[in-house]
């Protein structure tokens, strides 16, 4: 049996669910294609519908073969077989996964704009999309799920091949699908019109069905300061954000391709900031030196700017007594 389109399989993936979900559970749909058919199971189910970004890594000489997946909050899952039988050295496997980074913060400030995530934290998440191939963006999705403090996670699609389904069983509480047909090649063969979602149908969907969010760190209780960390003649730009009565400050080793502005460690921050922890997120680089790809794997000189940070912390008058601790991939 096939999908008329994604809306149609929404409509049978939601009455598959009936009765198994409880009231305090949120809809996460892995952008683009499964934004629609999570759509219509928040609608059904009357819950509120959010997004959880994650990429796919394609083998470079065959970019729809999966070799894993990245996620939000840094997380990677990487099928070490398909690495190995494919050749893939780990400076490709660098390159892909800086590329497929770059689009996933892309994506993330898009379709979320100033909004918050929904949280998450004691509730059941379930993950929404299309169907399944591999198997693998899904699996990363149980992960930043489960980073995020979700109690239960339900993974929930209209089709799927039965290998992606027994992977996932074990990473998730609970897997729902509507067919697992004996023979299946690409998701796309079991609807007959399986266009590509747009950027633009996505953020309207999550206007429409999107819940009550967390509230951006800007609100009441919280300061910001722009601030530049000195090291010998340089100086790299930060961010520091104070909660009152602050706990403790967590100071953030960006990894590679990612910066102060980046959505994932933004919201690493809002979480800590909301549990009373001031934040440092600065760049370890200059824009200058960025441009030198070498200086991402400098570690003397990322250990050093570190360092100035540290520093720079136990010299200021609010985080001098303050406990330091470390946020990195």
């Amino acid at each position: 049996m096939r999908f008329r389109d994604r809306s149609d399989a929404g409509q049978q993936l939601a009455a598959a669910l009936d009765g198994r979900v409880e009231g305090n559970a949120v809809v996460l749909a892995l952008p683009r294609g499964g934004v629609p058919v999570a759509a219509e199971v928040a609608r059904h189910l009357g819950l509120p519908l959010d997004v959880i970004v994650v990429r796919k890594l394609g083998v470079p000489s065959h970019p729809e073969y999966a070799m894993g997946a990245i996620g939000e909050l840094g997380v990677r899952v990487l099928d070490g077989e398909v690495i190995r039988a494919t050749g893939v050295s780990d400076e490709q496997l660098a390159r892909v996964d800086a590329a497929e980074r770059t689009e996933l913060d892309r994506r993330a400030l898009r379709y979320r704009g100033d909004r918050g995530a929904l949280p998450l934290v004691g509730r059941t998440a379930i993950l929404v999309d299309d169907g399944m191939a591999t198997g693998s963006t899904a699996l990363a999705a149980t992960q930043v799920a489960r980073v995020l403090g979700a109690s239960k996670v339900v993974l929930a699609v209209p089709v799927a091949a039965e290998q992606a389904l027994a992977e996932l069983r074990r990473a998730a509480d609970e897997v729902v699908c509507v067919q697992v047909p004996p023979r299946f090649r690409a998701v796309g063969e079991w609807y007959d019109d399986f266009s590509q979602t747009t950027d633009h149908e996505v953020e309207q969907l999550l206007e429409r069905y999107g819940g009550s969010r967390v509230p951006p760190s800007s609100g009441a209780g919280l300061r910001h300061l722009d601030v530049g960390i000195v090291d010998g003649d340089v100086t790299v730009e930060g961010r520091l954000t104070l909660p009152d009565h602050a706990r403790g400050v967590v100071l953030f080793a960006h990894g590679s391709g990612s910066s102060r502005h980046s959505p994932r460690n933004q919201s690493v921050a809002d979480v800590l900031n909301r549990a009373g922890l001031a934040t440092l997120l600065f760049d370890l680089l200059t824009p200058a030196e960025a441009l030198d790809r070498a200086n991402v794997f400098d570690i003397d000189l990322l250990a050093r700017r570190l360092l100035a940070g540290t520093r720079w912390i136990a010299a200021q008058p609010e985080t001098g007594q303050l406990g330091v601790g470390y946020f990195g991939a």
